[in-house]
């Protein structure tokens, strides 16, 4: 969730250039307003970051609670799409998740 911070300041960037863009005194049209890709990019980035975000949060909740295993399972896969600490995170999980015990914890 903290990486959608990146994404505040690109959305940020946007608006921005989008007013930059609306003071300028040139007679030359743009063929589109860079603002608003800044803009949408950075909106969509915080979206999925926070939805990330909320999905580990459950994940680790139930992780405590031990139910859901394929929730945690499928949130597990997905964070090792997201980076290098994403990557660990999913791989140590994925490794603890598939051990007889872990899935005897789960009623699997």
């Amino acid at each position: 969730m903290c990486f959608s911070v990146f994404f505040m300041l690109y959305a940020g960037m946007g608006v921005f250039f989008n007013k930059a863009f609306e003071h300028s005194q040139q007679e030359v049209e743009l063929p589109f307003n860079f603002g608003r890709i800044f803009g949408i990019i950075g909106s969509i980035g915080i979206g999925i970051c926070v939805i990330l975000g909320i999905l580990n949060l459950l994940a680790s909740k139930y992780l405590k609670e031990i139910k859901n295993y394929n929730f945690i399972f499928a949130i597990a896969v997905v964070n090792c799409l997201t980076g290098v600490l994403g990557i660990l995170l999913g791989v140590f999980t994925l490794v603890e998740l598939t051990k007889q015990e872990v899935k005897a914890l789960f009623g699997k």
